[in-house]
């Protein structure tokens, strides 16, 4: 009987050392993980559940929105395009427009079915169409955005023509807009 509690003795450790020794072990497995440090008094426990994040973030104001109505509305009230009489189409061509910025533009085109329409700059402060007192802005096709700041813009004109392209910037003098240079583009 010793011969047998002793066997059953040596089959129980061996059973005990096999079993914490199973192919899924590995050292991380082994390894402590980090110890949560304890809650900071000013952190009152909550017995509320956790909230999870908004999958629809609210859009942020000072991002670039192409799609502001904004846009819209000021288009609307532009006179009609003076080579072709046509309104302007509302969709950007391109644009920095933003609620944040002293000065920011749009580009659109004349609502004609021409090869070539038109196209003009509109341009905002803080969001705010500027009807009167801009300077001349038909004719640029896009925007220098290396060369545009908050309260300047850089209109580039393009006529396809590699080293003819040109950039205009306007900027925002705190009372209104002014030409500030003409560089080649």
């Amino acid at each position: 009987m010793k011969c047998t509690v002793r066997f059953c003795s040596l089959l129980a450790v061996a059973a005990a050392v096999l079993a914490g020794c199973g192919s899924g072990d590995s050292t991380v497995s082994k390894t402590p993980g980090p110890t949560a440090s304890p809650p900071s008094a000013a952190a009152a426990p909550s017995s509320l559940p956790p909230v999870a994040p908004s999958t629809t973030a609210a859009a942020d104001p000072c991002e670039v929105n192409l799609a502001a109505p904004e846009i819209a509305r000021a288009v609307s009230e532009l006179p009609r395009d003076p080579r072709s009489n046509q309104a302007w189409s509302p969709e950007p061509l391109a644009g920095n427009y933003n609620e944040c910025a002293p000065l920011s533009v749009v580009i659109v085109k004349a609502n004609t079915n021409a090869e070539n329409p038109n196209t003009r700059a509109v341009m905002f402060h803080h969001g705010k169409f500027i009807p009167d007192g801009v300077p001349d802005t038909y004719g640029f096709n896009g925007i220098d955005a290396t060369a545009s700041t908050g309260d300047t813009v850089a209109l580039r004109y393009s006529n396809g023509v590699p080293g003819l392209d040109s950039v205009v910037k306007f900027r925002w003098n705190g009372n209104g807009v002014e030409l500030i240079g003409n560089t080649p583009g």
